[in-house]
């Protein structure tokens, strides 16, 4: 049986970067709240000697075979990139590049804070010579710090273009392979099918995870 050439999309994996703190906002003071009368504060609860018996928890179903006659099956991408040792490497991945970005992102944002407060709190200290140069100085570092956050973006996108492709070349020979095996005609991704119901035996993504960690090394 020939096998239909099955269209995955790998789950996203991009993480947010924080934006910048390009400027300092000067501190308020809060409000004082007004005074309420004194009150008794509530007896606390007693709690009853012996705790209440609870059920015990059901035992796990055994999973469904899969349908013998079945010509379809689905994947669930999402679990299959999060579950999965290649998935979670590459989360790793891009939680390490998203770490390093940020904490980059967060001196440059100590600094403009250190020199936005030398500034605001320089007075009459400062000349406005010095004024000047330190008002210089901000404007670069915020200029810096909106190119950095661009870079930061960019690379993260990159990164996971990068391992999201390495994941589908991964992923797409083993769920083709699985198809054959059972004689399907195709298999959809959960997440973009449309369908309203399946039944949860069709899902295939528990033996795509297993052999895709058994090919890993």
């Amino acid at each position: 049986m020939r096998v239909v050439k099955i269209s995955v999309v790998a789950a996203a994996l991009t993480l947010a970067l924080s934006a910048p703190v390009v400027g300092q906002a000067e501190a308020q003071t809060a409000p004082p709240k007004p005074s309420t009368p004194a009150q008794t504060p509530p007896k606390p609860a007693t709690l009853p000697q012996t705790p209440p018996a609870t059920a015990p928890a059901p035992a796990p179903k055994p999973p469904m075979p899969f349908p013998a006659d079945a010509k379809i099956a689905f994947v669930d991408v999402n679990t299959i990139a999060g579950t999965s040792a290649s998935g979670k490497e590459a989360s790793k991945k891009l939680q390490d590049l998203n770490n390093k970005k940020l904490a980059e992102l967060q001196d440059k944002n100590k600094q403009l804070q250190g020199l936005t407060t030398k500034r605001d709190q320089g007075g009459s200290v400062l000349n406005d010579s010095a004024r000047a140069s330190l008002d210089k100085d901000i404007e670069k570092l915020q200029r810096d710090i909106q190119f950095a956050q661009t870079n930061a973006q960019a690379e993260m996108q990159d990164l996971t273009n990068e391992l999201q492709g390495e994941f589908q070349k991964r992923l797409i020979p083993i769920i083709a392979e699985i198809a054959k095996e059972k004689g399907l005609h195709a298999v959809f991704s959960i997440a973009d099918s449309g369908a309203a119901y399946y039944l949860p035996s069709l899902d295939i993504s528990d033996e795509v995870i297993k052999r895709l960690d058994a090919i890993k090394k």
